[in-house]
C-alpha cells in the first residue's frame, strides 16, 4: 500500500512540473505573440507617419500652416482674399490650440467633408474642395504624422472676414451649389500611372486652386486646369490645357519631371508662387510619383489645337515703333547682359525671352511682377545654386516697366498687346 502511495505521489509531482512547463512554455509563446504584435503595430504605425510625411510634402500643408518664421505647423499664415483674411490654424498635436483632442475620423471629416471636429462648416481657403478626393487611408496616414509632431502651444487670430461671407448660412449655401464630395474614382480606360498622375493632380496637390478661374464667389468655374489669377496674390496661373500657355503635351516626359522636381529646364524657369510650390513640395516627389504627374500633365494638352506663340500681330505704327524702341534701350540698359541682345538668355541658368510663352501670354501680370519683384528659381537637389533676378521696382518707373515689357513681348519673334504703366501699378497691388 505505501508502496502504491509513492509511486502515485511521484507521479503527482511529475505531472505538476510536466504542467509547470507546459504553463511556462505557454506564458512565453503569449509573451513572443504579443511582443511580435506590439513591434508590428510599431513598425506599421511608423510606415504610416513616413509615408504620412510624404504625402503632407506633396499636399505642402506646411506652407500654409507655417507663418514666417514660426513654428513648423503651428499655424499663424496670413491669406487675404476679396473676401476678407484667413489665419491658418494650428495642426499641431497640442491639445489646447492645435489638433491633440482629434482623432482619424475628425481629421477625415475636415478632409473629406470640410467640416471642423465640432461639426462647424470650414471656408474652402482651406482646400477641402480638392482634398475630398484624398483617400481615406492616405487622410490615416497624414494624420499620424502631424499627431507624431512636437506639440506647440500656439493660439492664433480669428478670420476677418468681410459681410455677408462671414454668414455660416451663406456658406452653406456656398456648398450646395460648388462643393461635391468625393474620392477620387479612377478611370479605366486610362493607365496606373494616369490615374496616379490625375489622383495627385486633382487631390493632395490641389493643383485647380490655382489653375483655373474662378467666380465672384470664388468658386472654381469648372475642374479643368484652364489657368486664371490666384486668389489673393497678383500672378496668373497659366492654362495647362493650352500649348500657348503652360501646356506640355509636345513635351518629353523626362522634360516634365525635371521642371516639376527642379524648377528648372533649357526652355522653362518657374517664378512666383510656382516656384514656392517646387521649392516646398515638388521637388520631393518619388520618381515614381514624379512620372506619373508628368504623364496625366502632359496628356491634358492631347487635343489642344491653340496656334504656337506669335498668333498676335500688331499694327506697326509710328508711334507703336516708338514704344518699342523706348523699351528697348531700357532693355539693352538692365536686362541684355543676362538675356542677350537676341532674347535668347542662357540655357539652364537665364531664361529665353524669345519665344517664352509666359512671356506672350494674354495676361501680361506675371512677366511684370518678375521685372518689379525679380526673384529665383526654387532651391531644389536638382538646382541647389539657382542665378537670381534683382528687383527693378525701385529702378524703373510704371512708365518704363510698361516700355520695357512691351518691348520683350514684341522683339524677336513675340507678338503681344502692349502694356500700360496703368497695368504695372494695378499688378503692385496685394504683394504676398
Amino acid at each position: 500500500m505505501r508502496y502504491w502511495i509513492m509511486v502515485l505521489s511521484v507521479i503527482d509531482y511529475r505531472k505538476s512540473i510536466a504542467s509547470l512547463w507546459i504553463y511556462i512554455i505557454s506564458l512565453t509563446f503569449a509573451l513572443l505573440t504579443i511582443t511580435a504584435e506590439i513591434m508590428a503595430s510599431e513598425a506599421e504605425n511608423s510606415n504610416a507617419v513616413h509615408y504620412g510625411a510624404y504625402l503632407a510634402r506633396i499636399g505642402n500643408c506646411m506652407g500654409c500652416h507655417t507663418t514666417k518664421g514660426g513654428q513648423p505647423f503651428a499655424g499663424g499664415r496670413r491669406l487675404s482674399t476679396s473676401f476678407g483674411v484667413f489665419i491658418t490654424p494650428n495642426i499641431t498635436p497640442d491639445k489646447e490650440t492645435g489638433i491633440g483632442l482629434w482623432n482619424q475620423q475628425d481629421f477625415w471629416q475636415a478632409l473629406h467633408q470640410g467640416r471642423s471636429r465640432d461639426g462647424r462648416l470650414l471656408y474652402p481657403a482651406f482646400p477641402y474642395t480638392e482634398y475630398t478626393k484624398v483617400a481615406r487611408q492616405d487622410a490615416d496616414a497624414i494624420f499620424a504624422y502631424l499627431q507624431s509632431l512636437p506639440p506647440v502651444s500656439q493660439t492664433n487670430p480669428s478670420h476677418d472676414i468681410f459681410f455677408p461671407y462671414n454668414s455660416e448660412s451663406l456658406l452653406a449655401v456656398w456648398r450646395a451649389l460648388y462643393f461635391k464630395e468625393g474620392v477620387y474614382e479612377p478611370e479605366r480606360s486610362k493607365s496606373a500611372a494616369w490615374n496616379r498622375g490625375a489622383y495627385l493632380a486633382q487631390g493632395l496637390g490641389h493643383c485647380s486652386a490655382c489653375h483655373t478661374t474662378r467666380n465672384a464667389l470664388g468658386a472654381s468655374q469648372n475642374e479643368t486646369l484652364t489657368g486664371g489669377q490666384i486668389m489673393g496674390m497678383n500672378w496668373y496661373a497659366p492654362s495647362l490645357f493650352s500649348h500657348l500657355e503652360a501646356g506640355s503635351g509636345n513635351w518629353e516626359i523626362d522634360e516634365i519631371v525635371a521642371l516639376l522636381t527642379t524648377g528648372i529646364t533649357k526652355r522653362a524657369v518657374t517664378s512666383g508662387p510656382m516656384a514656392t510650390v517646387v521649392r516646398q513640395s515638388l521637388q520631393y516627389l518619388s520618381q515614381e510619383d514624379a512620372l506619373a504627374l508628368a504623364t496625366y500633365l502632359k496628356s491634358l494638352t492631347e487635343n489642344d489645337t491653340s496656334s504656337v506663340p506669335g498668333v498676335h500681330f500688331l499694327v506697326t505704327t509710328g508711334s507703336f515703333r516708338k514704344h518699342l524702341e523706348l523699351g528697348e534701350k531700357i532693355y539693352q540698359e538692365y536686362c541684355q547682359a543676362c538675356h542677350g541682345a537676341d532674347g535668347k538668355g542662357t540655357p539652364g541658368t537665364y531664361p529665353a525671352l524669345d519665344g517664352n510663352r509666359g512671356v506672350v501670354m494674354d495676361s501680361p501680370l506675371n512677366v511684370i511682377r518678375s521685372v518689379l519683384n525679380g526673384g529665383y528659381p526654387p532651391t531644389t537637389a536638382g538646382n541647389s545654386r539657382p542665378y537670381g533676378m534683382p528687383p527693378f521696382q525701385q529702378i524703373l518707373r510704371n512708365e518704363e516697366v510698361a516700355l520695357v515689357v512691351s518691348y520683350i513681348r514684341n522683339a524677336w519673334g513675340n507678338r503681344a498687346s502692349l502694356v500700360r504703366a496703368l497695368d504695372v501699378d494695378r499688378s503692385k497691388g496685394g504683394d504676398d
